[in-house]
């Protein structure tokens, strides 16, 4: 198990570790089994979703119910549930490809079923004692009970500790007695069961209770809220007015409901940009479709540089996104399996498992939900006028795609957390960022070599640049540490750009990565459009990481300090040979019209 925990690396070390191409997940690494359990699941979107998406923009509430019923009977809501407790209990891989592709046809189904298995289900899976796992997984892991997540109150969004809501123990000690307001309660319209933080005293935490939903046990609910989009996802308020709750259903112990909320929202950002996915693939479809058909000029558009240019930008983005965030489910996978080897129970495991790679799930988060967004953007765009129609699926993916950036904590929070846990983990000693830090700093003292490398082998030059991209992390975030300290996280644009510089040394690498992997096995001129879009998303990338890290070292720095920074920024981001974009662009694009949409996964 040793070396097998050598290979893996710790979360956030990528940014000071090499990794082989052979040691990540790709797609293209999906056993036979995860292969069926795909096309099974793309099966029952096409024919229950898909097929019905003008349904969902019409509130049909009652039909995502129907089809959540029937993803439970097919077994789809308990893919990540114990084998003990009625589910499949899959590993962490297999429940991010039904997340993925069960996710791409309608925001509302999304929401209601991301709801359902994360934080509806999981909290108890995770956090629950055997009798309430017992009582309660069963009927949630097969659709016969559904489930809903009450964090949120109108006074804590982003504070999510700072909730108001009481929970006050009887003179019996027999029941806790829970009084309070809730909002933007996803599935509250039709589930059974509620996960709900409340505060016990004055304690400094909130606690999680499972609380049945019983309306006579003090529960009302609010009308289900006008929404731009997701418009068939039930979010309602809901009000507990001294709702009695018994004792054994305190989840986890008193004052670890913020933890347990943390820990249910590391998962939910991984498997949101999950779900981010398979969108991206059918807005993709959708659009190549149409510009292969519409003629203007008496020639169809997608044969128009402007066109290509859309086209192989959103089918980057798709193959890019994949890349990361399958690398990252894997790395939990195997960071679970290595604590269950160590004799950590399931839930330990889990836990601390998806905890390590923190970092990655927020990258993931903000990353994904946001090309996501550009994605359906672009799908309009080219159906032009069609695409602002609601006749179109254009318009609503657009609407759909924009919670992304909101739900699981915003992309600001996000942002800020990926760097800010980053340097916690260098702090305790869990990934070493001084060293290279230093190192850096010492190489913007010395003469640069002006010798020519050899770049021969296939992505040499490219892997060259992504070491040198993350000098320029080290850099900007190092010497901001300097002179910050602890008092760093005051300074949140600086947190900002610094994350994005970040979120692309993530982003082209894990491209890079899947690529070398898939041109050793199937050779390169069967990887010739993924060598293509991995070459184009680090010139993209490059380009943010000039931007940023100009932002950052003229907004800290003055003076020698500030020219030497910059002469630094302008050194690591050189290409020594530029890529051709425009070429690259027009050989993504005409082989995305050639196989009428996205191929690659």
């Amino acid at each position: 198990m040793e070396t097998k925990d050598k290979e893996i690396l710790r979360g956030g070390q990528f940014l000071v570790k090499e990794t082989d191409c052979e040691d990540i997940f790709t797609l293209e690494d999906l056993n036979e089994e995860q292969k069926m359990m795909r096309e099974s699941t793309k099966e029952f979107v096409d024919r229950k979703l898909w097929a019905h998406w003008e349904r969902f923009e019409k509130k049909d509430y009652a039909y995502t119910e129907e089809c959540m019923r029937e993803a439970g009977e097919l077994g789809l809501l308990s893919i990540a549930v114990p084998e003990k407790y009625d589910g499949m209990g899959m590993g962490f891989v297999s429940t991010m490809l039904v997340c993925d592709y069960i996710s791409g046809a309608t925001g509302s189904f999304s929401t209601a079923f991301g709801a359902h298995t994360g934080i509806g289900t999981m909290p108890i899976t995770l956090y629950g004692t055997e009798e309430q796992k017992q009582k309660y997984v069963p009927k949630l892991a097969t659709g016969e009970w559904f489930g809903a997540y009450c964090l949120t109150e109108p006074g804590a969004g982003s504070d999510a500790n700072s909730g108001k809501t009481k929970a006050v123990l009887s003179d019996d000690g027999k029941y806790y007695s829970i009084t309070g307001q809730k909002m933007w309660i996803s599935n509250a319209g039709f589930c059974n069961l509620f996960i709900v933080f409340a505060r016990i005293g004055d304690d400094k935490n909130i606690t999680g209770f499972i609380v049945e939903n019983d309306p006579s046990n003090g529960i009302t609910l609010g009308d289900e809220e006008k929404k731009l989009g997701i418009h068939s996802s039930s979010t309602r308020q809901v009000f507990f007015n001294e709702t009695k709750v018994p004792v054994e259903n305190m989840l986890s112990e008193r004052g670890n409901g913020f933890k347990i909320a943390m820990n249910a929202l590391n998962v939910g950002r991984i498997k949101l940009a999950a779900a981010c996915l398979e969108a991206q693939r059918r807005v993709i479809n959708e659009a190549t479709k149409y510009a292969n058909e519409r003629i203007q000029f008496k020639v169809p558009i997608i044969s128009f540089g402007a066109i290509k240019a859309k086209i192989a930008d959103m089918a980057t983005n798709a193959y890019v996104d994949e890349s990361a965030c399958y690398r990252a489910a894997k790395n939990i996978e195997d960071r679970i399996a290595i604590r269950e080897a160590e004799g950590n129970s399931h839930q330990e495991a889990e836990l601390k498992g998806v905890e390590e790679y923190a970092i990655e799930c927020s990258i993931l988060k903000v990353a994904v939900s946001e090309h996501v967004q550009h994605t359906t953007d672009e799908g309009i765009q080219i159906f032009g006028g069609m695409g602002f129609s609601a006749d179109t699926p254009m318009e609503s993916a657009w609407r759909d795609a924009r919670i992304a950036r909101i739900y699981e904590g915003t992309n600001e929070i996000n942002r800020m957390l990926s760097v800010g846990m980053l340097i916690k983990k260098a702090m305790k000693g869990h990934v070493d960022l001084l060293g290279p830090a230093t190192a850096v700093g010492e190489e913007l003292m010395g003469i640069p070599s002006f010798d020519t490398p050899d770049f021969s082998e296939l992505f040499a030059e490219e892997k060259d640049l992504l070491k040198r991209l993350k000098k320029v992390f080290l850099m900007v975030a190092g010497s901001a540490v300097q002179k910050f300290g602890p008092d760093l996280e005051e300074h949140q644009q600086l947190l900002m750009a610094a994350s994005d510089i970040l979120i692309q040394v993530y982003l082209a690498e894990s491209a890079l990565l899947r690529t070398e992997k898939n041109a050793k096995r199937f050779g390169e001129e069967a990887q010739a459009t993924q060598i293509a879009m991995s070459k184009l998303y680090l010139y993209r990338a490059t380009e943010i990481v000039i931007q940023k890290g100009k932002e950052a070292i003229v907004s800290f720095a003055e003076g020698d300090e500030q020219r030497m920074m910059l002469m630094g920024l302008k050194r690591f981001t050189k290409y020594t040979n530029n890529p051709n974009v425009v070429a690259l662009r027009t050989q993504i694009a005409d082989k995305v019209a050639a196989d009428q949409g996205y191929t690659f996964d």
